[in-house]
C-alpha cells in the first residue's frame, strides 16, 4: 500500500524514547526526535491547560460525575505524596482509568504531570491508556504533545489519534495520520479494521481528499472487501461528495447486499446532483426490496419531491408512507414534511403538520413555516408568525428574519 502526503516539518521538541533491552518503555527527554510523523500544530514545552482543547459539550454531560470521580483522584495523589509513599504503576493505571471515565480536564493535567515528574518507567499499554484519558477529556492538544514524544508506537496508539481527530472533525489531521501510520507501522491492509477505513473515507471526502480515497478505494478492492455493506455505503457516500455518480452507482450495484445505509447514500447523492426523480424512484424499490427506511431516508426523499413542487402527488405518497411506518412524529421528518409542503404552495397542508399533537415543535419547525410563507409571497402571514415564534421564545434565523424586514418594507417586526 503507498499513500503519499505532505512531509510534516522538522520538529526540534523532547522525546519519548523507547530503551532497548527492557521489557518497558521509558520516558526521557532528548533534543530531537527524527522519527516524528505527525507535526504538532500547536506545541507546549509543558503540558498546561492553556493548551487543552477542551470538547465543552462532552464535559459539560460529564459535570456531576467529575466532580466526585476527580476530587477522589486528587485526593489519592494528595494523601500518597504526604504519606511519602511510591505510587506503584497499578494505582496509577486505575487513577488513569477513572479520569478518562470522569472526563475532567483538570484532573487529566494534574494526574499526568505526576506520573511523568514521578520517575516510573510506564510500558507502552500505560503511555496508551494516557493517550485515551487525554482524548476522553477533550485535551486533544495534550494527546498530540504526548503522542509527539512518544518514539515508539504501536496500531492502538495510532488508533487513538485518529479516532480523536475524527471526533474532533479534524478530517485533514485523520488522512495525515492514517498515511503517516502506515509508513510507521509498515502494516498490511489487511491488518485494518474495517471501520478505520469507513473513517478514512468520510474524513477524505470532508477534507477534498480525493486522491487518498481513490487510493483507498484501490486496496479495498484488492481486499476483495468492497462488497461488504458498511464500506460499500462509505465508498458511495465518497463518490456521491465528488459528485462521481457513475462510480457511486458502480458500487452500489456490486455490494453483496443493501441494507439502509446504502440505500440511503445514494438517495443522498441523487439530491445532490439534482436527480431527483431518480431519487424517489430508489425510495420506492426500497419499499419493494423490504428495507427499513429511518427519519434521514424520509428526510431526504421529501427535500427531493420539494425540489420536484410535488410532482404527480409525489410528496403526498412519501407523507403517507411515513405515517405508515410511524414516522411522521419523528422531528426531522416532521420539519421536511413542512418544508416540502411550502415549497411546493400547499401551505395549508404545511399548517397541518406543523399544528400536529404529540410532537413538540422545535425551531427547525417554525423557520421551516416562515420560509414557506416567504416562498409563496404570504410577507405579512410571515412576518405574524415570526412574532408567534418570539412569543414561543424561538429564535429565527438571523439571514430569514432580515429577508422578511426587507419584504415588508421594513427594519423591524
Amino acid at each position: 500500500m503507498e499513500l503519499v502526503t505532505v512531509p510534516p516539518p522538522t520538529a526540534t521538541q523532547s522525546s519519548y524514547h523507547h530503551h532497548h533491552g527492557s521489557s518497558i518503555s521509558t520516558i526521557t527527554y532528548s533534543p530531537h526526535n527524527p522519527k516524528l510523523k505527525l507535526p504538532l500544530l500547536h506545541t507546549s514545552p509543558v503540558i498546561s491547560s492553556q493548551t487543552t482543547t477542551t470538547c465543552s459539550d462532552s464535559i459539560k454531560r460529564r459535570k456531576k460525575k467529575r466532580k466526585k470521580n476527580g476530587s477522589s483522584t486528587l485526593d489519592i495523589l494528595c494523601l500518597m505524596e504526604a504519606l511519602y509513599n511510591p505510587i506503584p504503576i497499578d494505582i496509577y493505571t486505575s487513577l488513569v482509568k477513572e479520569c478518562t471515565v470522569s472526563g475532567d480536564p483538570h484532573t487529566a493535567i494534574h494526574l499526568n504531570n505526576h506520573i511523568i515528574h514521578s520517575g516510573i518507567k510506564p510500558p507502552l499499554p500505560f503511555i496508551n491508556r494516557i493517550l485515551i484519558m487525554l482524548v476522553s477529556c477533550g485535551l486533544l492538544d495534550n494527546a498530540r504533545y504526548v503522542f509527539d514524544l512518544m518514539s515508539v508506537r504501536d496500531f492502538n496508539t495510532w488508533a487513538t489519534m485518529f479516532v480523536a481527530y475524527y471526533d474532533n472533525a479534524d478530517y485533514a489531521d485523520v488522512a495525515r495520520v492514517f498515511v503517516s501510520m502506515v509508513e510507521d507501522l509498515g502494516m498490511e491492509d489487511s491488518e485494518f479494521p474495517a471501520w478505520m477505513w469507513g473513517c478514512l473515507l468520510k474524513s477524505c471526502a470532508c477534507s477534498a481528499n480525493f486522491h487518498l480515497g481513490m487510493q483507498a478505494h484501490g486496496c479495498l478492492l484488492k481486499l476483495g472487501a468492497c462488497t461488504d455493506v458498511v464500506l460499500s455505503s462509505s465508498l458511495i457516500s465518497f463518490y456521491g461528495k465528488f459528485k462521481r455518480l457513475e462510480d457511486a452507482n458502480a458500487v452500489f450495484n456490486h455490494a453483496s447486499r443493501h441494507n439502509n445505509m446504502t440505500w440511503s447514500a445514494k438517495i443522498v447523492g441523487g439530491c445532490r446532483e439534482k436527480q431527483f426523480s431518480e431519487v424517489l424512484c430508489d425510495f420506492k424499490e426500497m419499499g419493494r426490496q423490504g428495507v427499513k427506511k429511518d427519519s434521514f431516508t424520509f428526510s431526504s426523499v421529501l427535500k427531493a419531491c420539494g425540489k420536484m413542487l410535488n410532482r404527480e402527488q409525489c410528496g403526498e405518497q412519501v407523507h403517507a408512507n411515513a405515517i405508515k411506518f410511524g414516522m411522521v412524529s419523528d422531528k426531522y421528518v416532521k420539519c421536511s414534511l413542512i418544508a416540502m409542503y411550502g415549497r411546493s404552495g400547499l401551505l395549508r397542508d404545511a399548517e397541518q403538520v406543523f399544528e400536529m399533537k404529540g410532537n413538540e415543535r422545535n425551531v427547525d419547525c417554525w423557520n421551516a413555516m416562515v420560509m414557506g410563507y416567504m416562498h409563496n409571497g404570504m410577507h405579512i402571514e410571515a412576518l405574524r408568525f415570526l412574532y408567534q415564534m418570539k412569543e414561543a421564545g424561538m429564535q429565527p434565523q438571523e439571514d430569514l428574519l432580515n429577508e422578511v424586514r426587507i419584504a415588508c418594507g421594513s427594519v423591524k417586526y
